[in-house]
């Protein structure tokens, strides 16, 4: 009798187990959660299914995408908002960004083909439209005392 009434009883016991039992209901915990994320891992794993891109999706793929994309948009924002301080601006535009990620070399490769709207271009002058330095300045300073010596009498 003892032996049959502890299978009943372990039965009853996972079955009251469920929404339907009447004590204090436990706090769920999300998988960003347990993974100590920002992202939304249930989300991210939704969209994986609903996209299509495979038969099926395994339980840690949503978890491993939406610690690559926090890492990522940390890494941007952190960069963009150094841009931003550079500046001495207090927000981030569109031109941060594109500060940010094109002097970084591995984002730059990653982002080559991404066009940032209002972004703007980085600053780069042709060496080639650079006046010369070394030669020009040898030459120029002697004759500077000349021209100003002419100045006068022009006047």
């Amino acid at each position: 009798m003892d032996v049959s009434s502890t299978a009943a009883g372990a039965k009853g016991k996972k079955g009251a187990a469920g929404c339907k039992a009447g004590g204090p209901r436990k706090k769920s915990v999300t998988r960003s959660v347990k993974a100590g994320l920002q992202f939304p891992v249930g989300r991210i794993g939704r969209y994986l299914k609903k996209g299509r891109y495979a038969q099926r999706v395994g339980t840690g793929a949503p978890v491993y995408l939406a610690a690559v994309l926090e890492y990522l948009a940390a890494e941007v924002l952190e960069l963009a908002g150094n841009a931003a301080k550079d500046n001495k601006k207090s927000r981030i535009i569109p031109r941060h960004l594109l500060l940010a990620i094109r002097n970084d070399e591995e984002l730059g490769k990653l982002l080559a083909g991404v066009t940032i709207a209002h972004g703007g271009v980085l600053p780069k002058i042709n060496p080639v439209l650079l006046p010369k330095k070394t030669a020009d300045k040898a030459a120029k300073e002697p004759k500077s005392p000349k021209k100003t010596a002419k100045s006068p009498k022009k006047a």
